[in-house]
């Protein structure tokens, strides 16, 4: 994609193709998938829900790959470990705290994820 921006004149510069995500709309409750990797997980309902991360026998993600998820219905979205697995942050929180809340977890380990952002206990 070419655009141009203002520096001290017009100059064409390049939008890398990794700019953008792609979305997963989800209705109810979701276990992730390898194609899931570096996606938006969009929770879309009005009851409470859950994002399963599985463990590395049903979907062995790459160390380093994140998922996003937004909650964009009413209803809370959680994150839930698979068996073996661990998901790791600083208040043992898997739960986003309210609709339009996001959060990233990103594999750190073997059945270890970190997630991060918009957390509530």
């Amino acid at each position: 994609v070419s655009q141009s921006r203002y520096t001290t004149t017009w100059q064409p510069y390049s939008v890398a193709a990794n700019t953008k995500t792609t979305l997963n709309t989800q209705t109810a409750s979701y276990t992730a998938v390898l194609l899931d990797a570096g996606k938006t997980l969009l929770m879309d309902s009005a009851s409470a829900n859950t994002v399963t991360i599985p463990p590395e026998s049903s979907a062995n993600f790459d160390l380093g790959t994140f998922i996003d998820a937004v909650q964009l219905g009413t209803g809370q979205t959680s994150f839930v470990a698979g068996s073996g697995v661990t998901i790791r942050n600083p208040f043992s929180a898997l739960t986003l705290s309210e609709q339009y809340a996001s959060a990233r977890i990103t594999k750190i380990a073997a059945d270890t994820w970190l997630i991060s952002d918009n957390m509530t206990p």
